[in-house]
């Protein structure tokens, strides 16, 4: 099959379509995708919650030990040391795989039970009422616990750890009122409130309602960032998917652009081009079903275009069994009509030994390249743009395809590509001049094969 040289514009489509933004919409491949961010936040999560314990630990260890030997036992070693157990076994869970939300919601009744078992027991460490710790300054953590949350940009998870907050300091001041019954230490006095160990019930409430409003802005943020997250997935999947059919350029310029894609943006540029053709196909494939058509077709694009890309080429096009590439920048120390020439000779010797397809068959092409200015850019409806490389180079390269049909030959070349080769890097061989059809000029032709020596 041949490209109509009439019609040799290569054409991607650009749907002009919002992406879903519904969580129900991330199945498969965007569902991993999400699981994976939330795998690696939880990681992170732990790491933290290491970093705690640690810091606690060396805290501790440091700091002057105030138990008195009346003191009925020293709960903080034991505390930190279930809890570095937990620690690691959560690093160990989140680095299999990411935990199932029983575990997370453990995990964060675990972090608050020991901000509060350490508050607690610093009434017993300094010998003092109950009320005496409802005044540390540690209870400064649970704030941490809650917003560290926040990193699995899941809600349930932020209100859990909210709500075993206010729960547990709930208990911590039931305790004040049921460890003496007949002295509750509750006072109505500011003054005496900060100045001895009495119990402001007001100051307590102010700490409640501080959990929980924090609980419910971060809540309220995380619900709006996470569509945010959502989106982000599915335009990032969606960006990798496209980058099957779009070129990289466009790519990149979609991507680096201030303004929406319209028709009519193009841009001109100095490139190589190179058309290839497997020669006889059509015929050939007559004799196989479409799906054996459509299996040799993938094991040889595949191989082409893999030399295309380690090349420095771009696929504009696959059309039928013809594909267009173009070569727009110089590619280790080659410039563009030399990487495309160095294509061609790459891809003849890999046709002489690969065969395609569940027939393994050996297929061999033909290839036409010119080098000039092309335009490349969008054209198209309001709803659907397609990106188009055209131009008379790109219709001279489609030419010289087809001419090697006629006298023999698997490679032809335009006098504007040899000129733009150096010197001894390829070996040319002057196929005469032809006036190729849809042109009036008269094009000098070239045959080429790899020199004996290089430069």
């Amino acid at each position: 099959m041949t490209l109509n040289p009439e019609n040799t514009k290569p054409q991607t489509d650009l749907h002009a379509r919002k992406p879903p933004t519904r969580a129900s919409q991330l199945t498969g491949r965007l569902k991993q995708s999400l699981i994976k961010h939330q795998a690696g936040s939880e990681r992170l999560v732990a790491w933290v919650q290491f970093f705690v314990v640690v810091t606690f630990s060396l805290l501790y260890s440091l700091a002057p030990k105030t138990f008195t030997s009346e003191a009925e036992f020293a709960p903080v070693p034991w505390v930190l040391g279930a809890y570095f157990l937990f620690t690691v076994l959560h690093l160990y869970v989140c680095y299999r795989r990411l935990p199932p939300d029983w575990f997370t919601y453990l995990s964060i009744a675990v972090d608050m039970a020991l901000i509060y078992v350490l508050i607690w027991s610093f009434h017993l460490q300094y010998m003092q009422p109950p009320s005496f710790y409802l005044k540390a300054p540690t209870l400064l953590y649970v704030f941490i616990f809650i917003a560290l949350r926040t990193l699995r940009f899941e809600v349930k998870f932020i209100l859990f750890a909210g709500g075993s907050a206010i729960f547990g300091w709930l208990l911590m001041i039931l305790y004040v009122f049921t460890a003496d019954p007949g002295n509750t230490m509750v006072t109505k006095d500011y003054v005496q409130y900060l100045t001895s160990n009495s119990m402001l019930l007001g100051a307590e409430f102010d700490k409640i309602i501080s959990m929980l409003i924090v609980t419910l802005v971060l809540a309220t943020a995380v619900h709006r960032s996470k569509r945010l997250l959502l989106n982000s997935i599915i335009e990032t999947r969606m960006a990798e998917d496209l980058s099957h059919f779009v070129p990289d350029q466009v790519l990149h310029g979609l991507s680096h652009s201030d303004d929406a894609p319209q028709a009519g943006q193009a841009s001109r540029y100095q490139a190589g081009i190179l058309f290839i053709d497997i020669a006889n196909f059509t015929t050939m494939s007559e004799k196989f079903t479409p799906e054996e058509v459509v299996s040799t077709l993938n094991d040889y694009f595949t191989e082409v275009g893999a030399i295309m890309e380690r090349n420095g080429g771009t696929i504009n096009q696959f059309q039928g069994d013809a594909i267009l590439a173009s070569f727009e920048q110089s590619h280790e120390g080659h410039n563009s009509s030399e990487c495309a020439i160095k294509t061609a000779l790459e891809i003849q010797q890999r046709l002489e030994q690969a065969r395609f397809g569940d027939q393994q068959l050996k297929l061999s092409s033909r290839i036409g390249i010119n080098s000039g200015e092309v335009v490349g850019g969008m054209m198209g409806s309001q709803n659907r743009l397609i990106y188009t490389v055209h131009g008379d180079a790109v219709n001279l390269a489609a030419r010289l395809e087809q001419h090697n049909k006629q006298i023999g030959s698997n490679i032809l070349v335009s006098r504007d590509t040899r000129l733009a080769c150096r010197d001894g890097m390829f070996e040319f061989s002057p196929e005469g001049e032809v006036k190729v059809k849809g042109r009036d000029a008269i094009t000098q032709i070239y045959s080429v094969k790899p020199a004996t020596t290089t430069n």
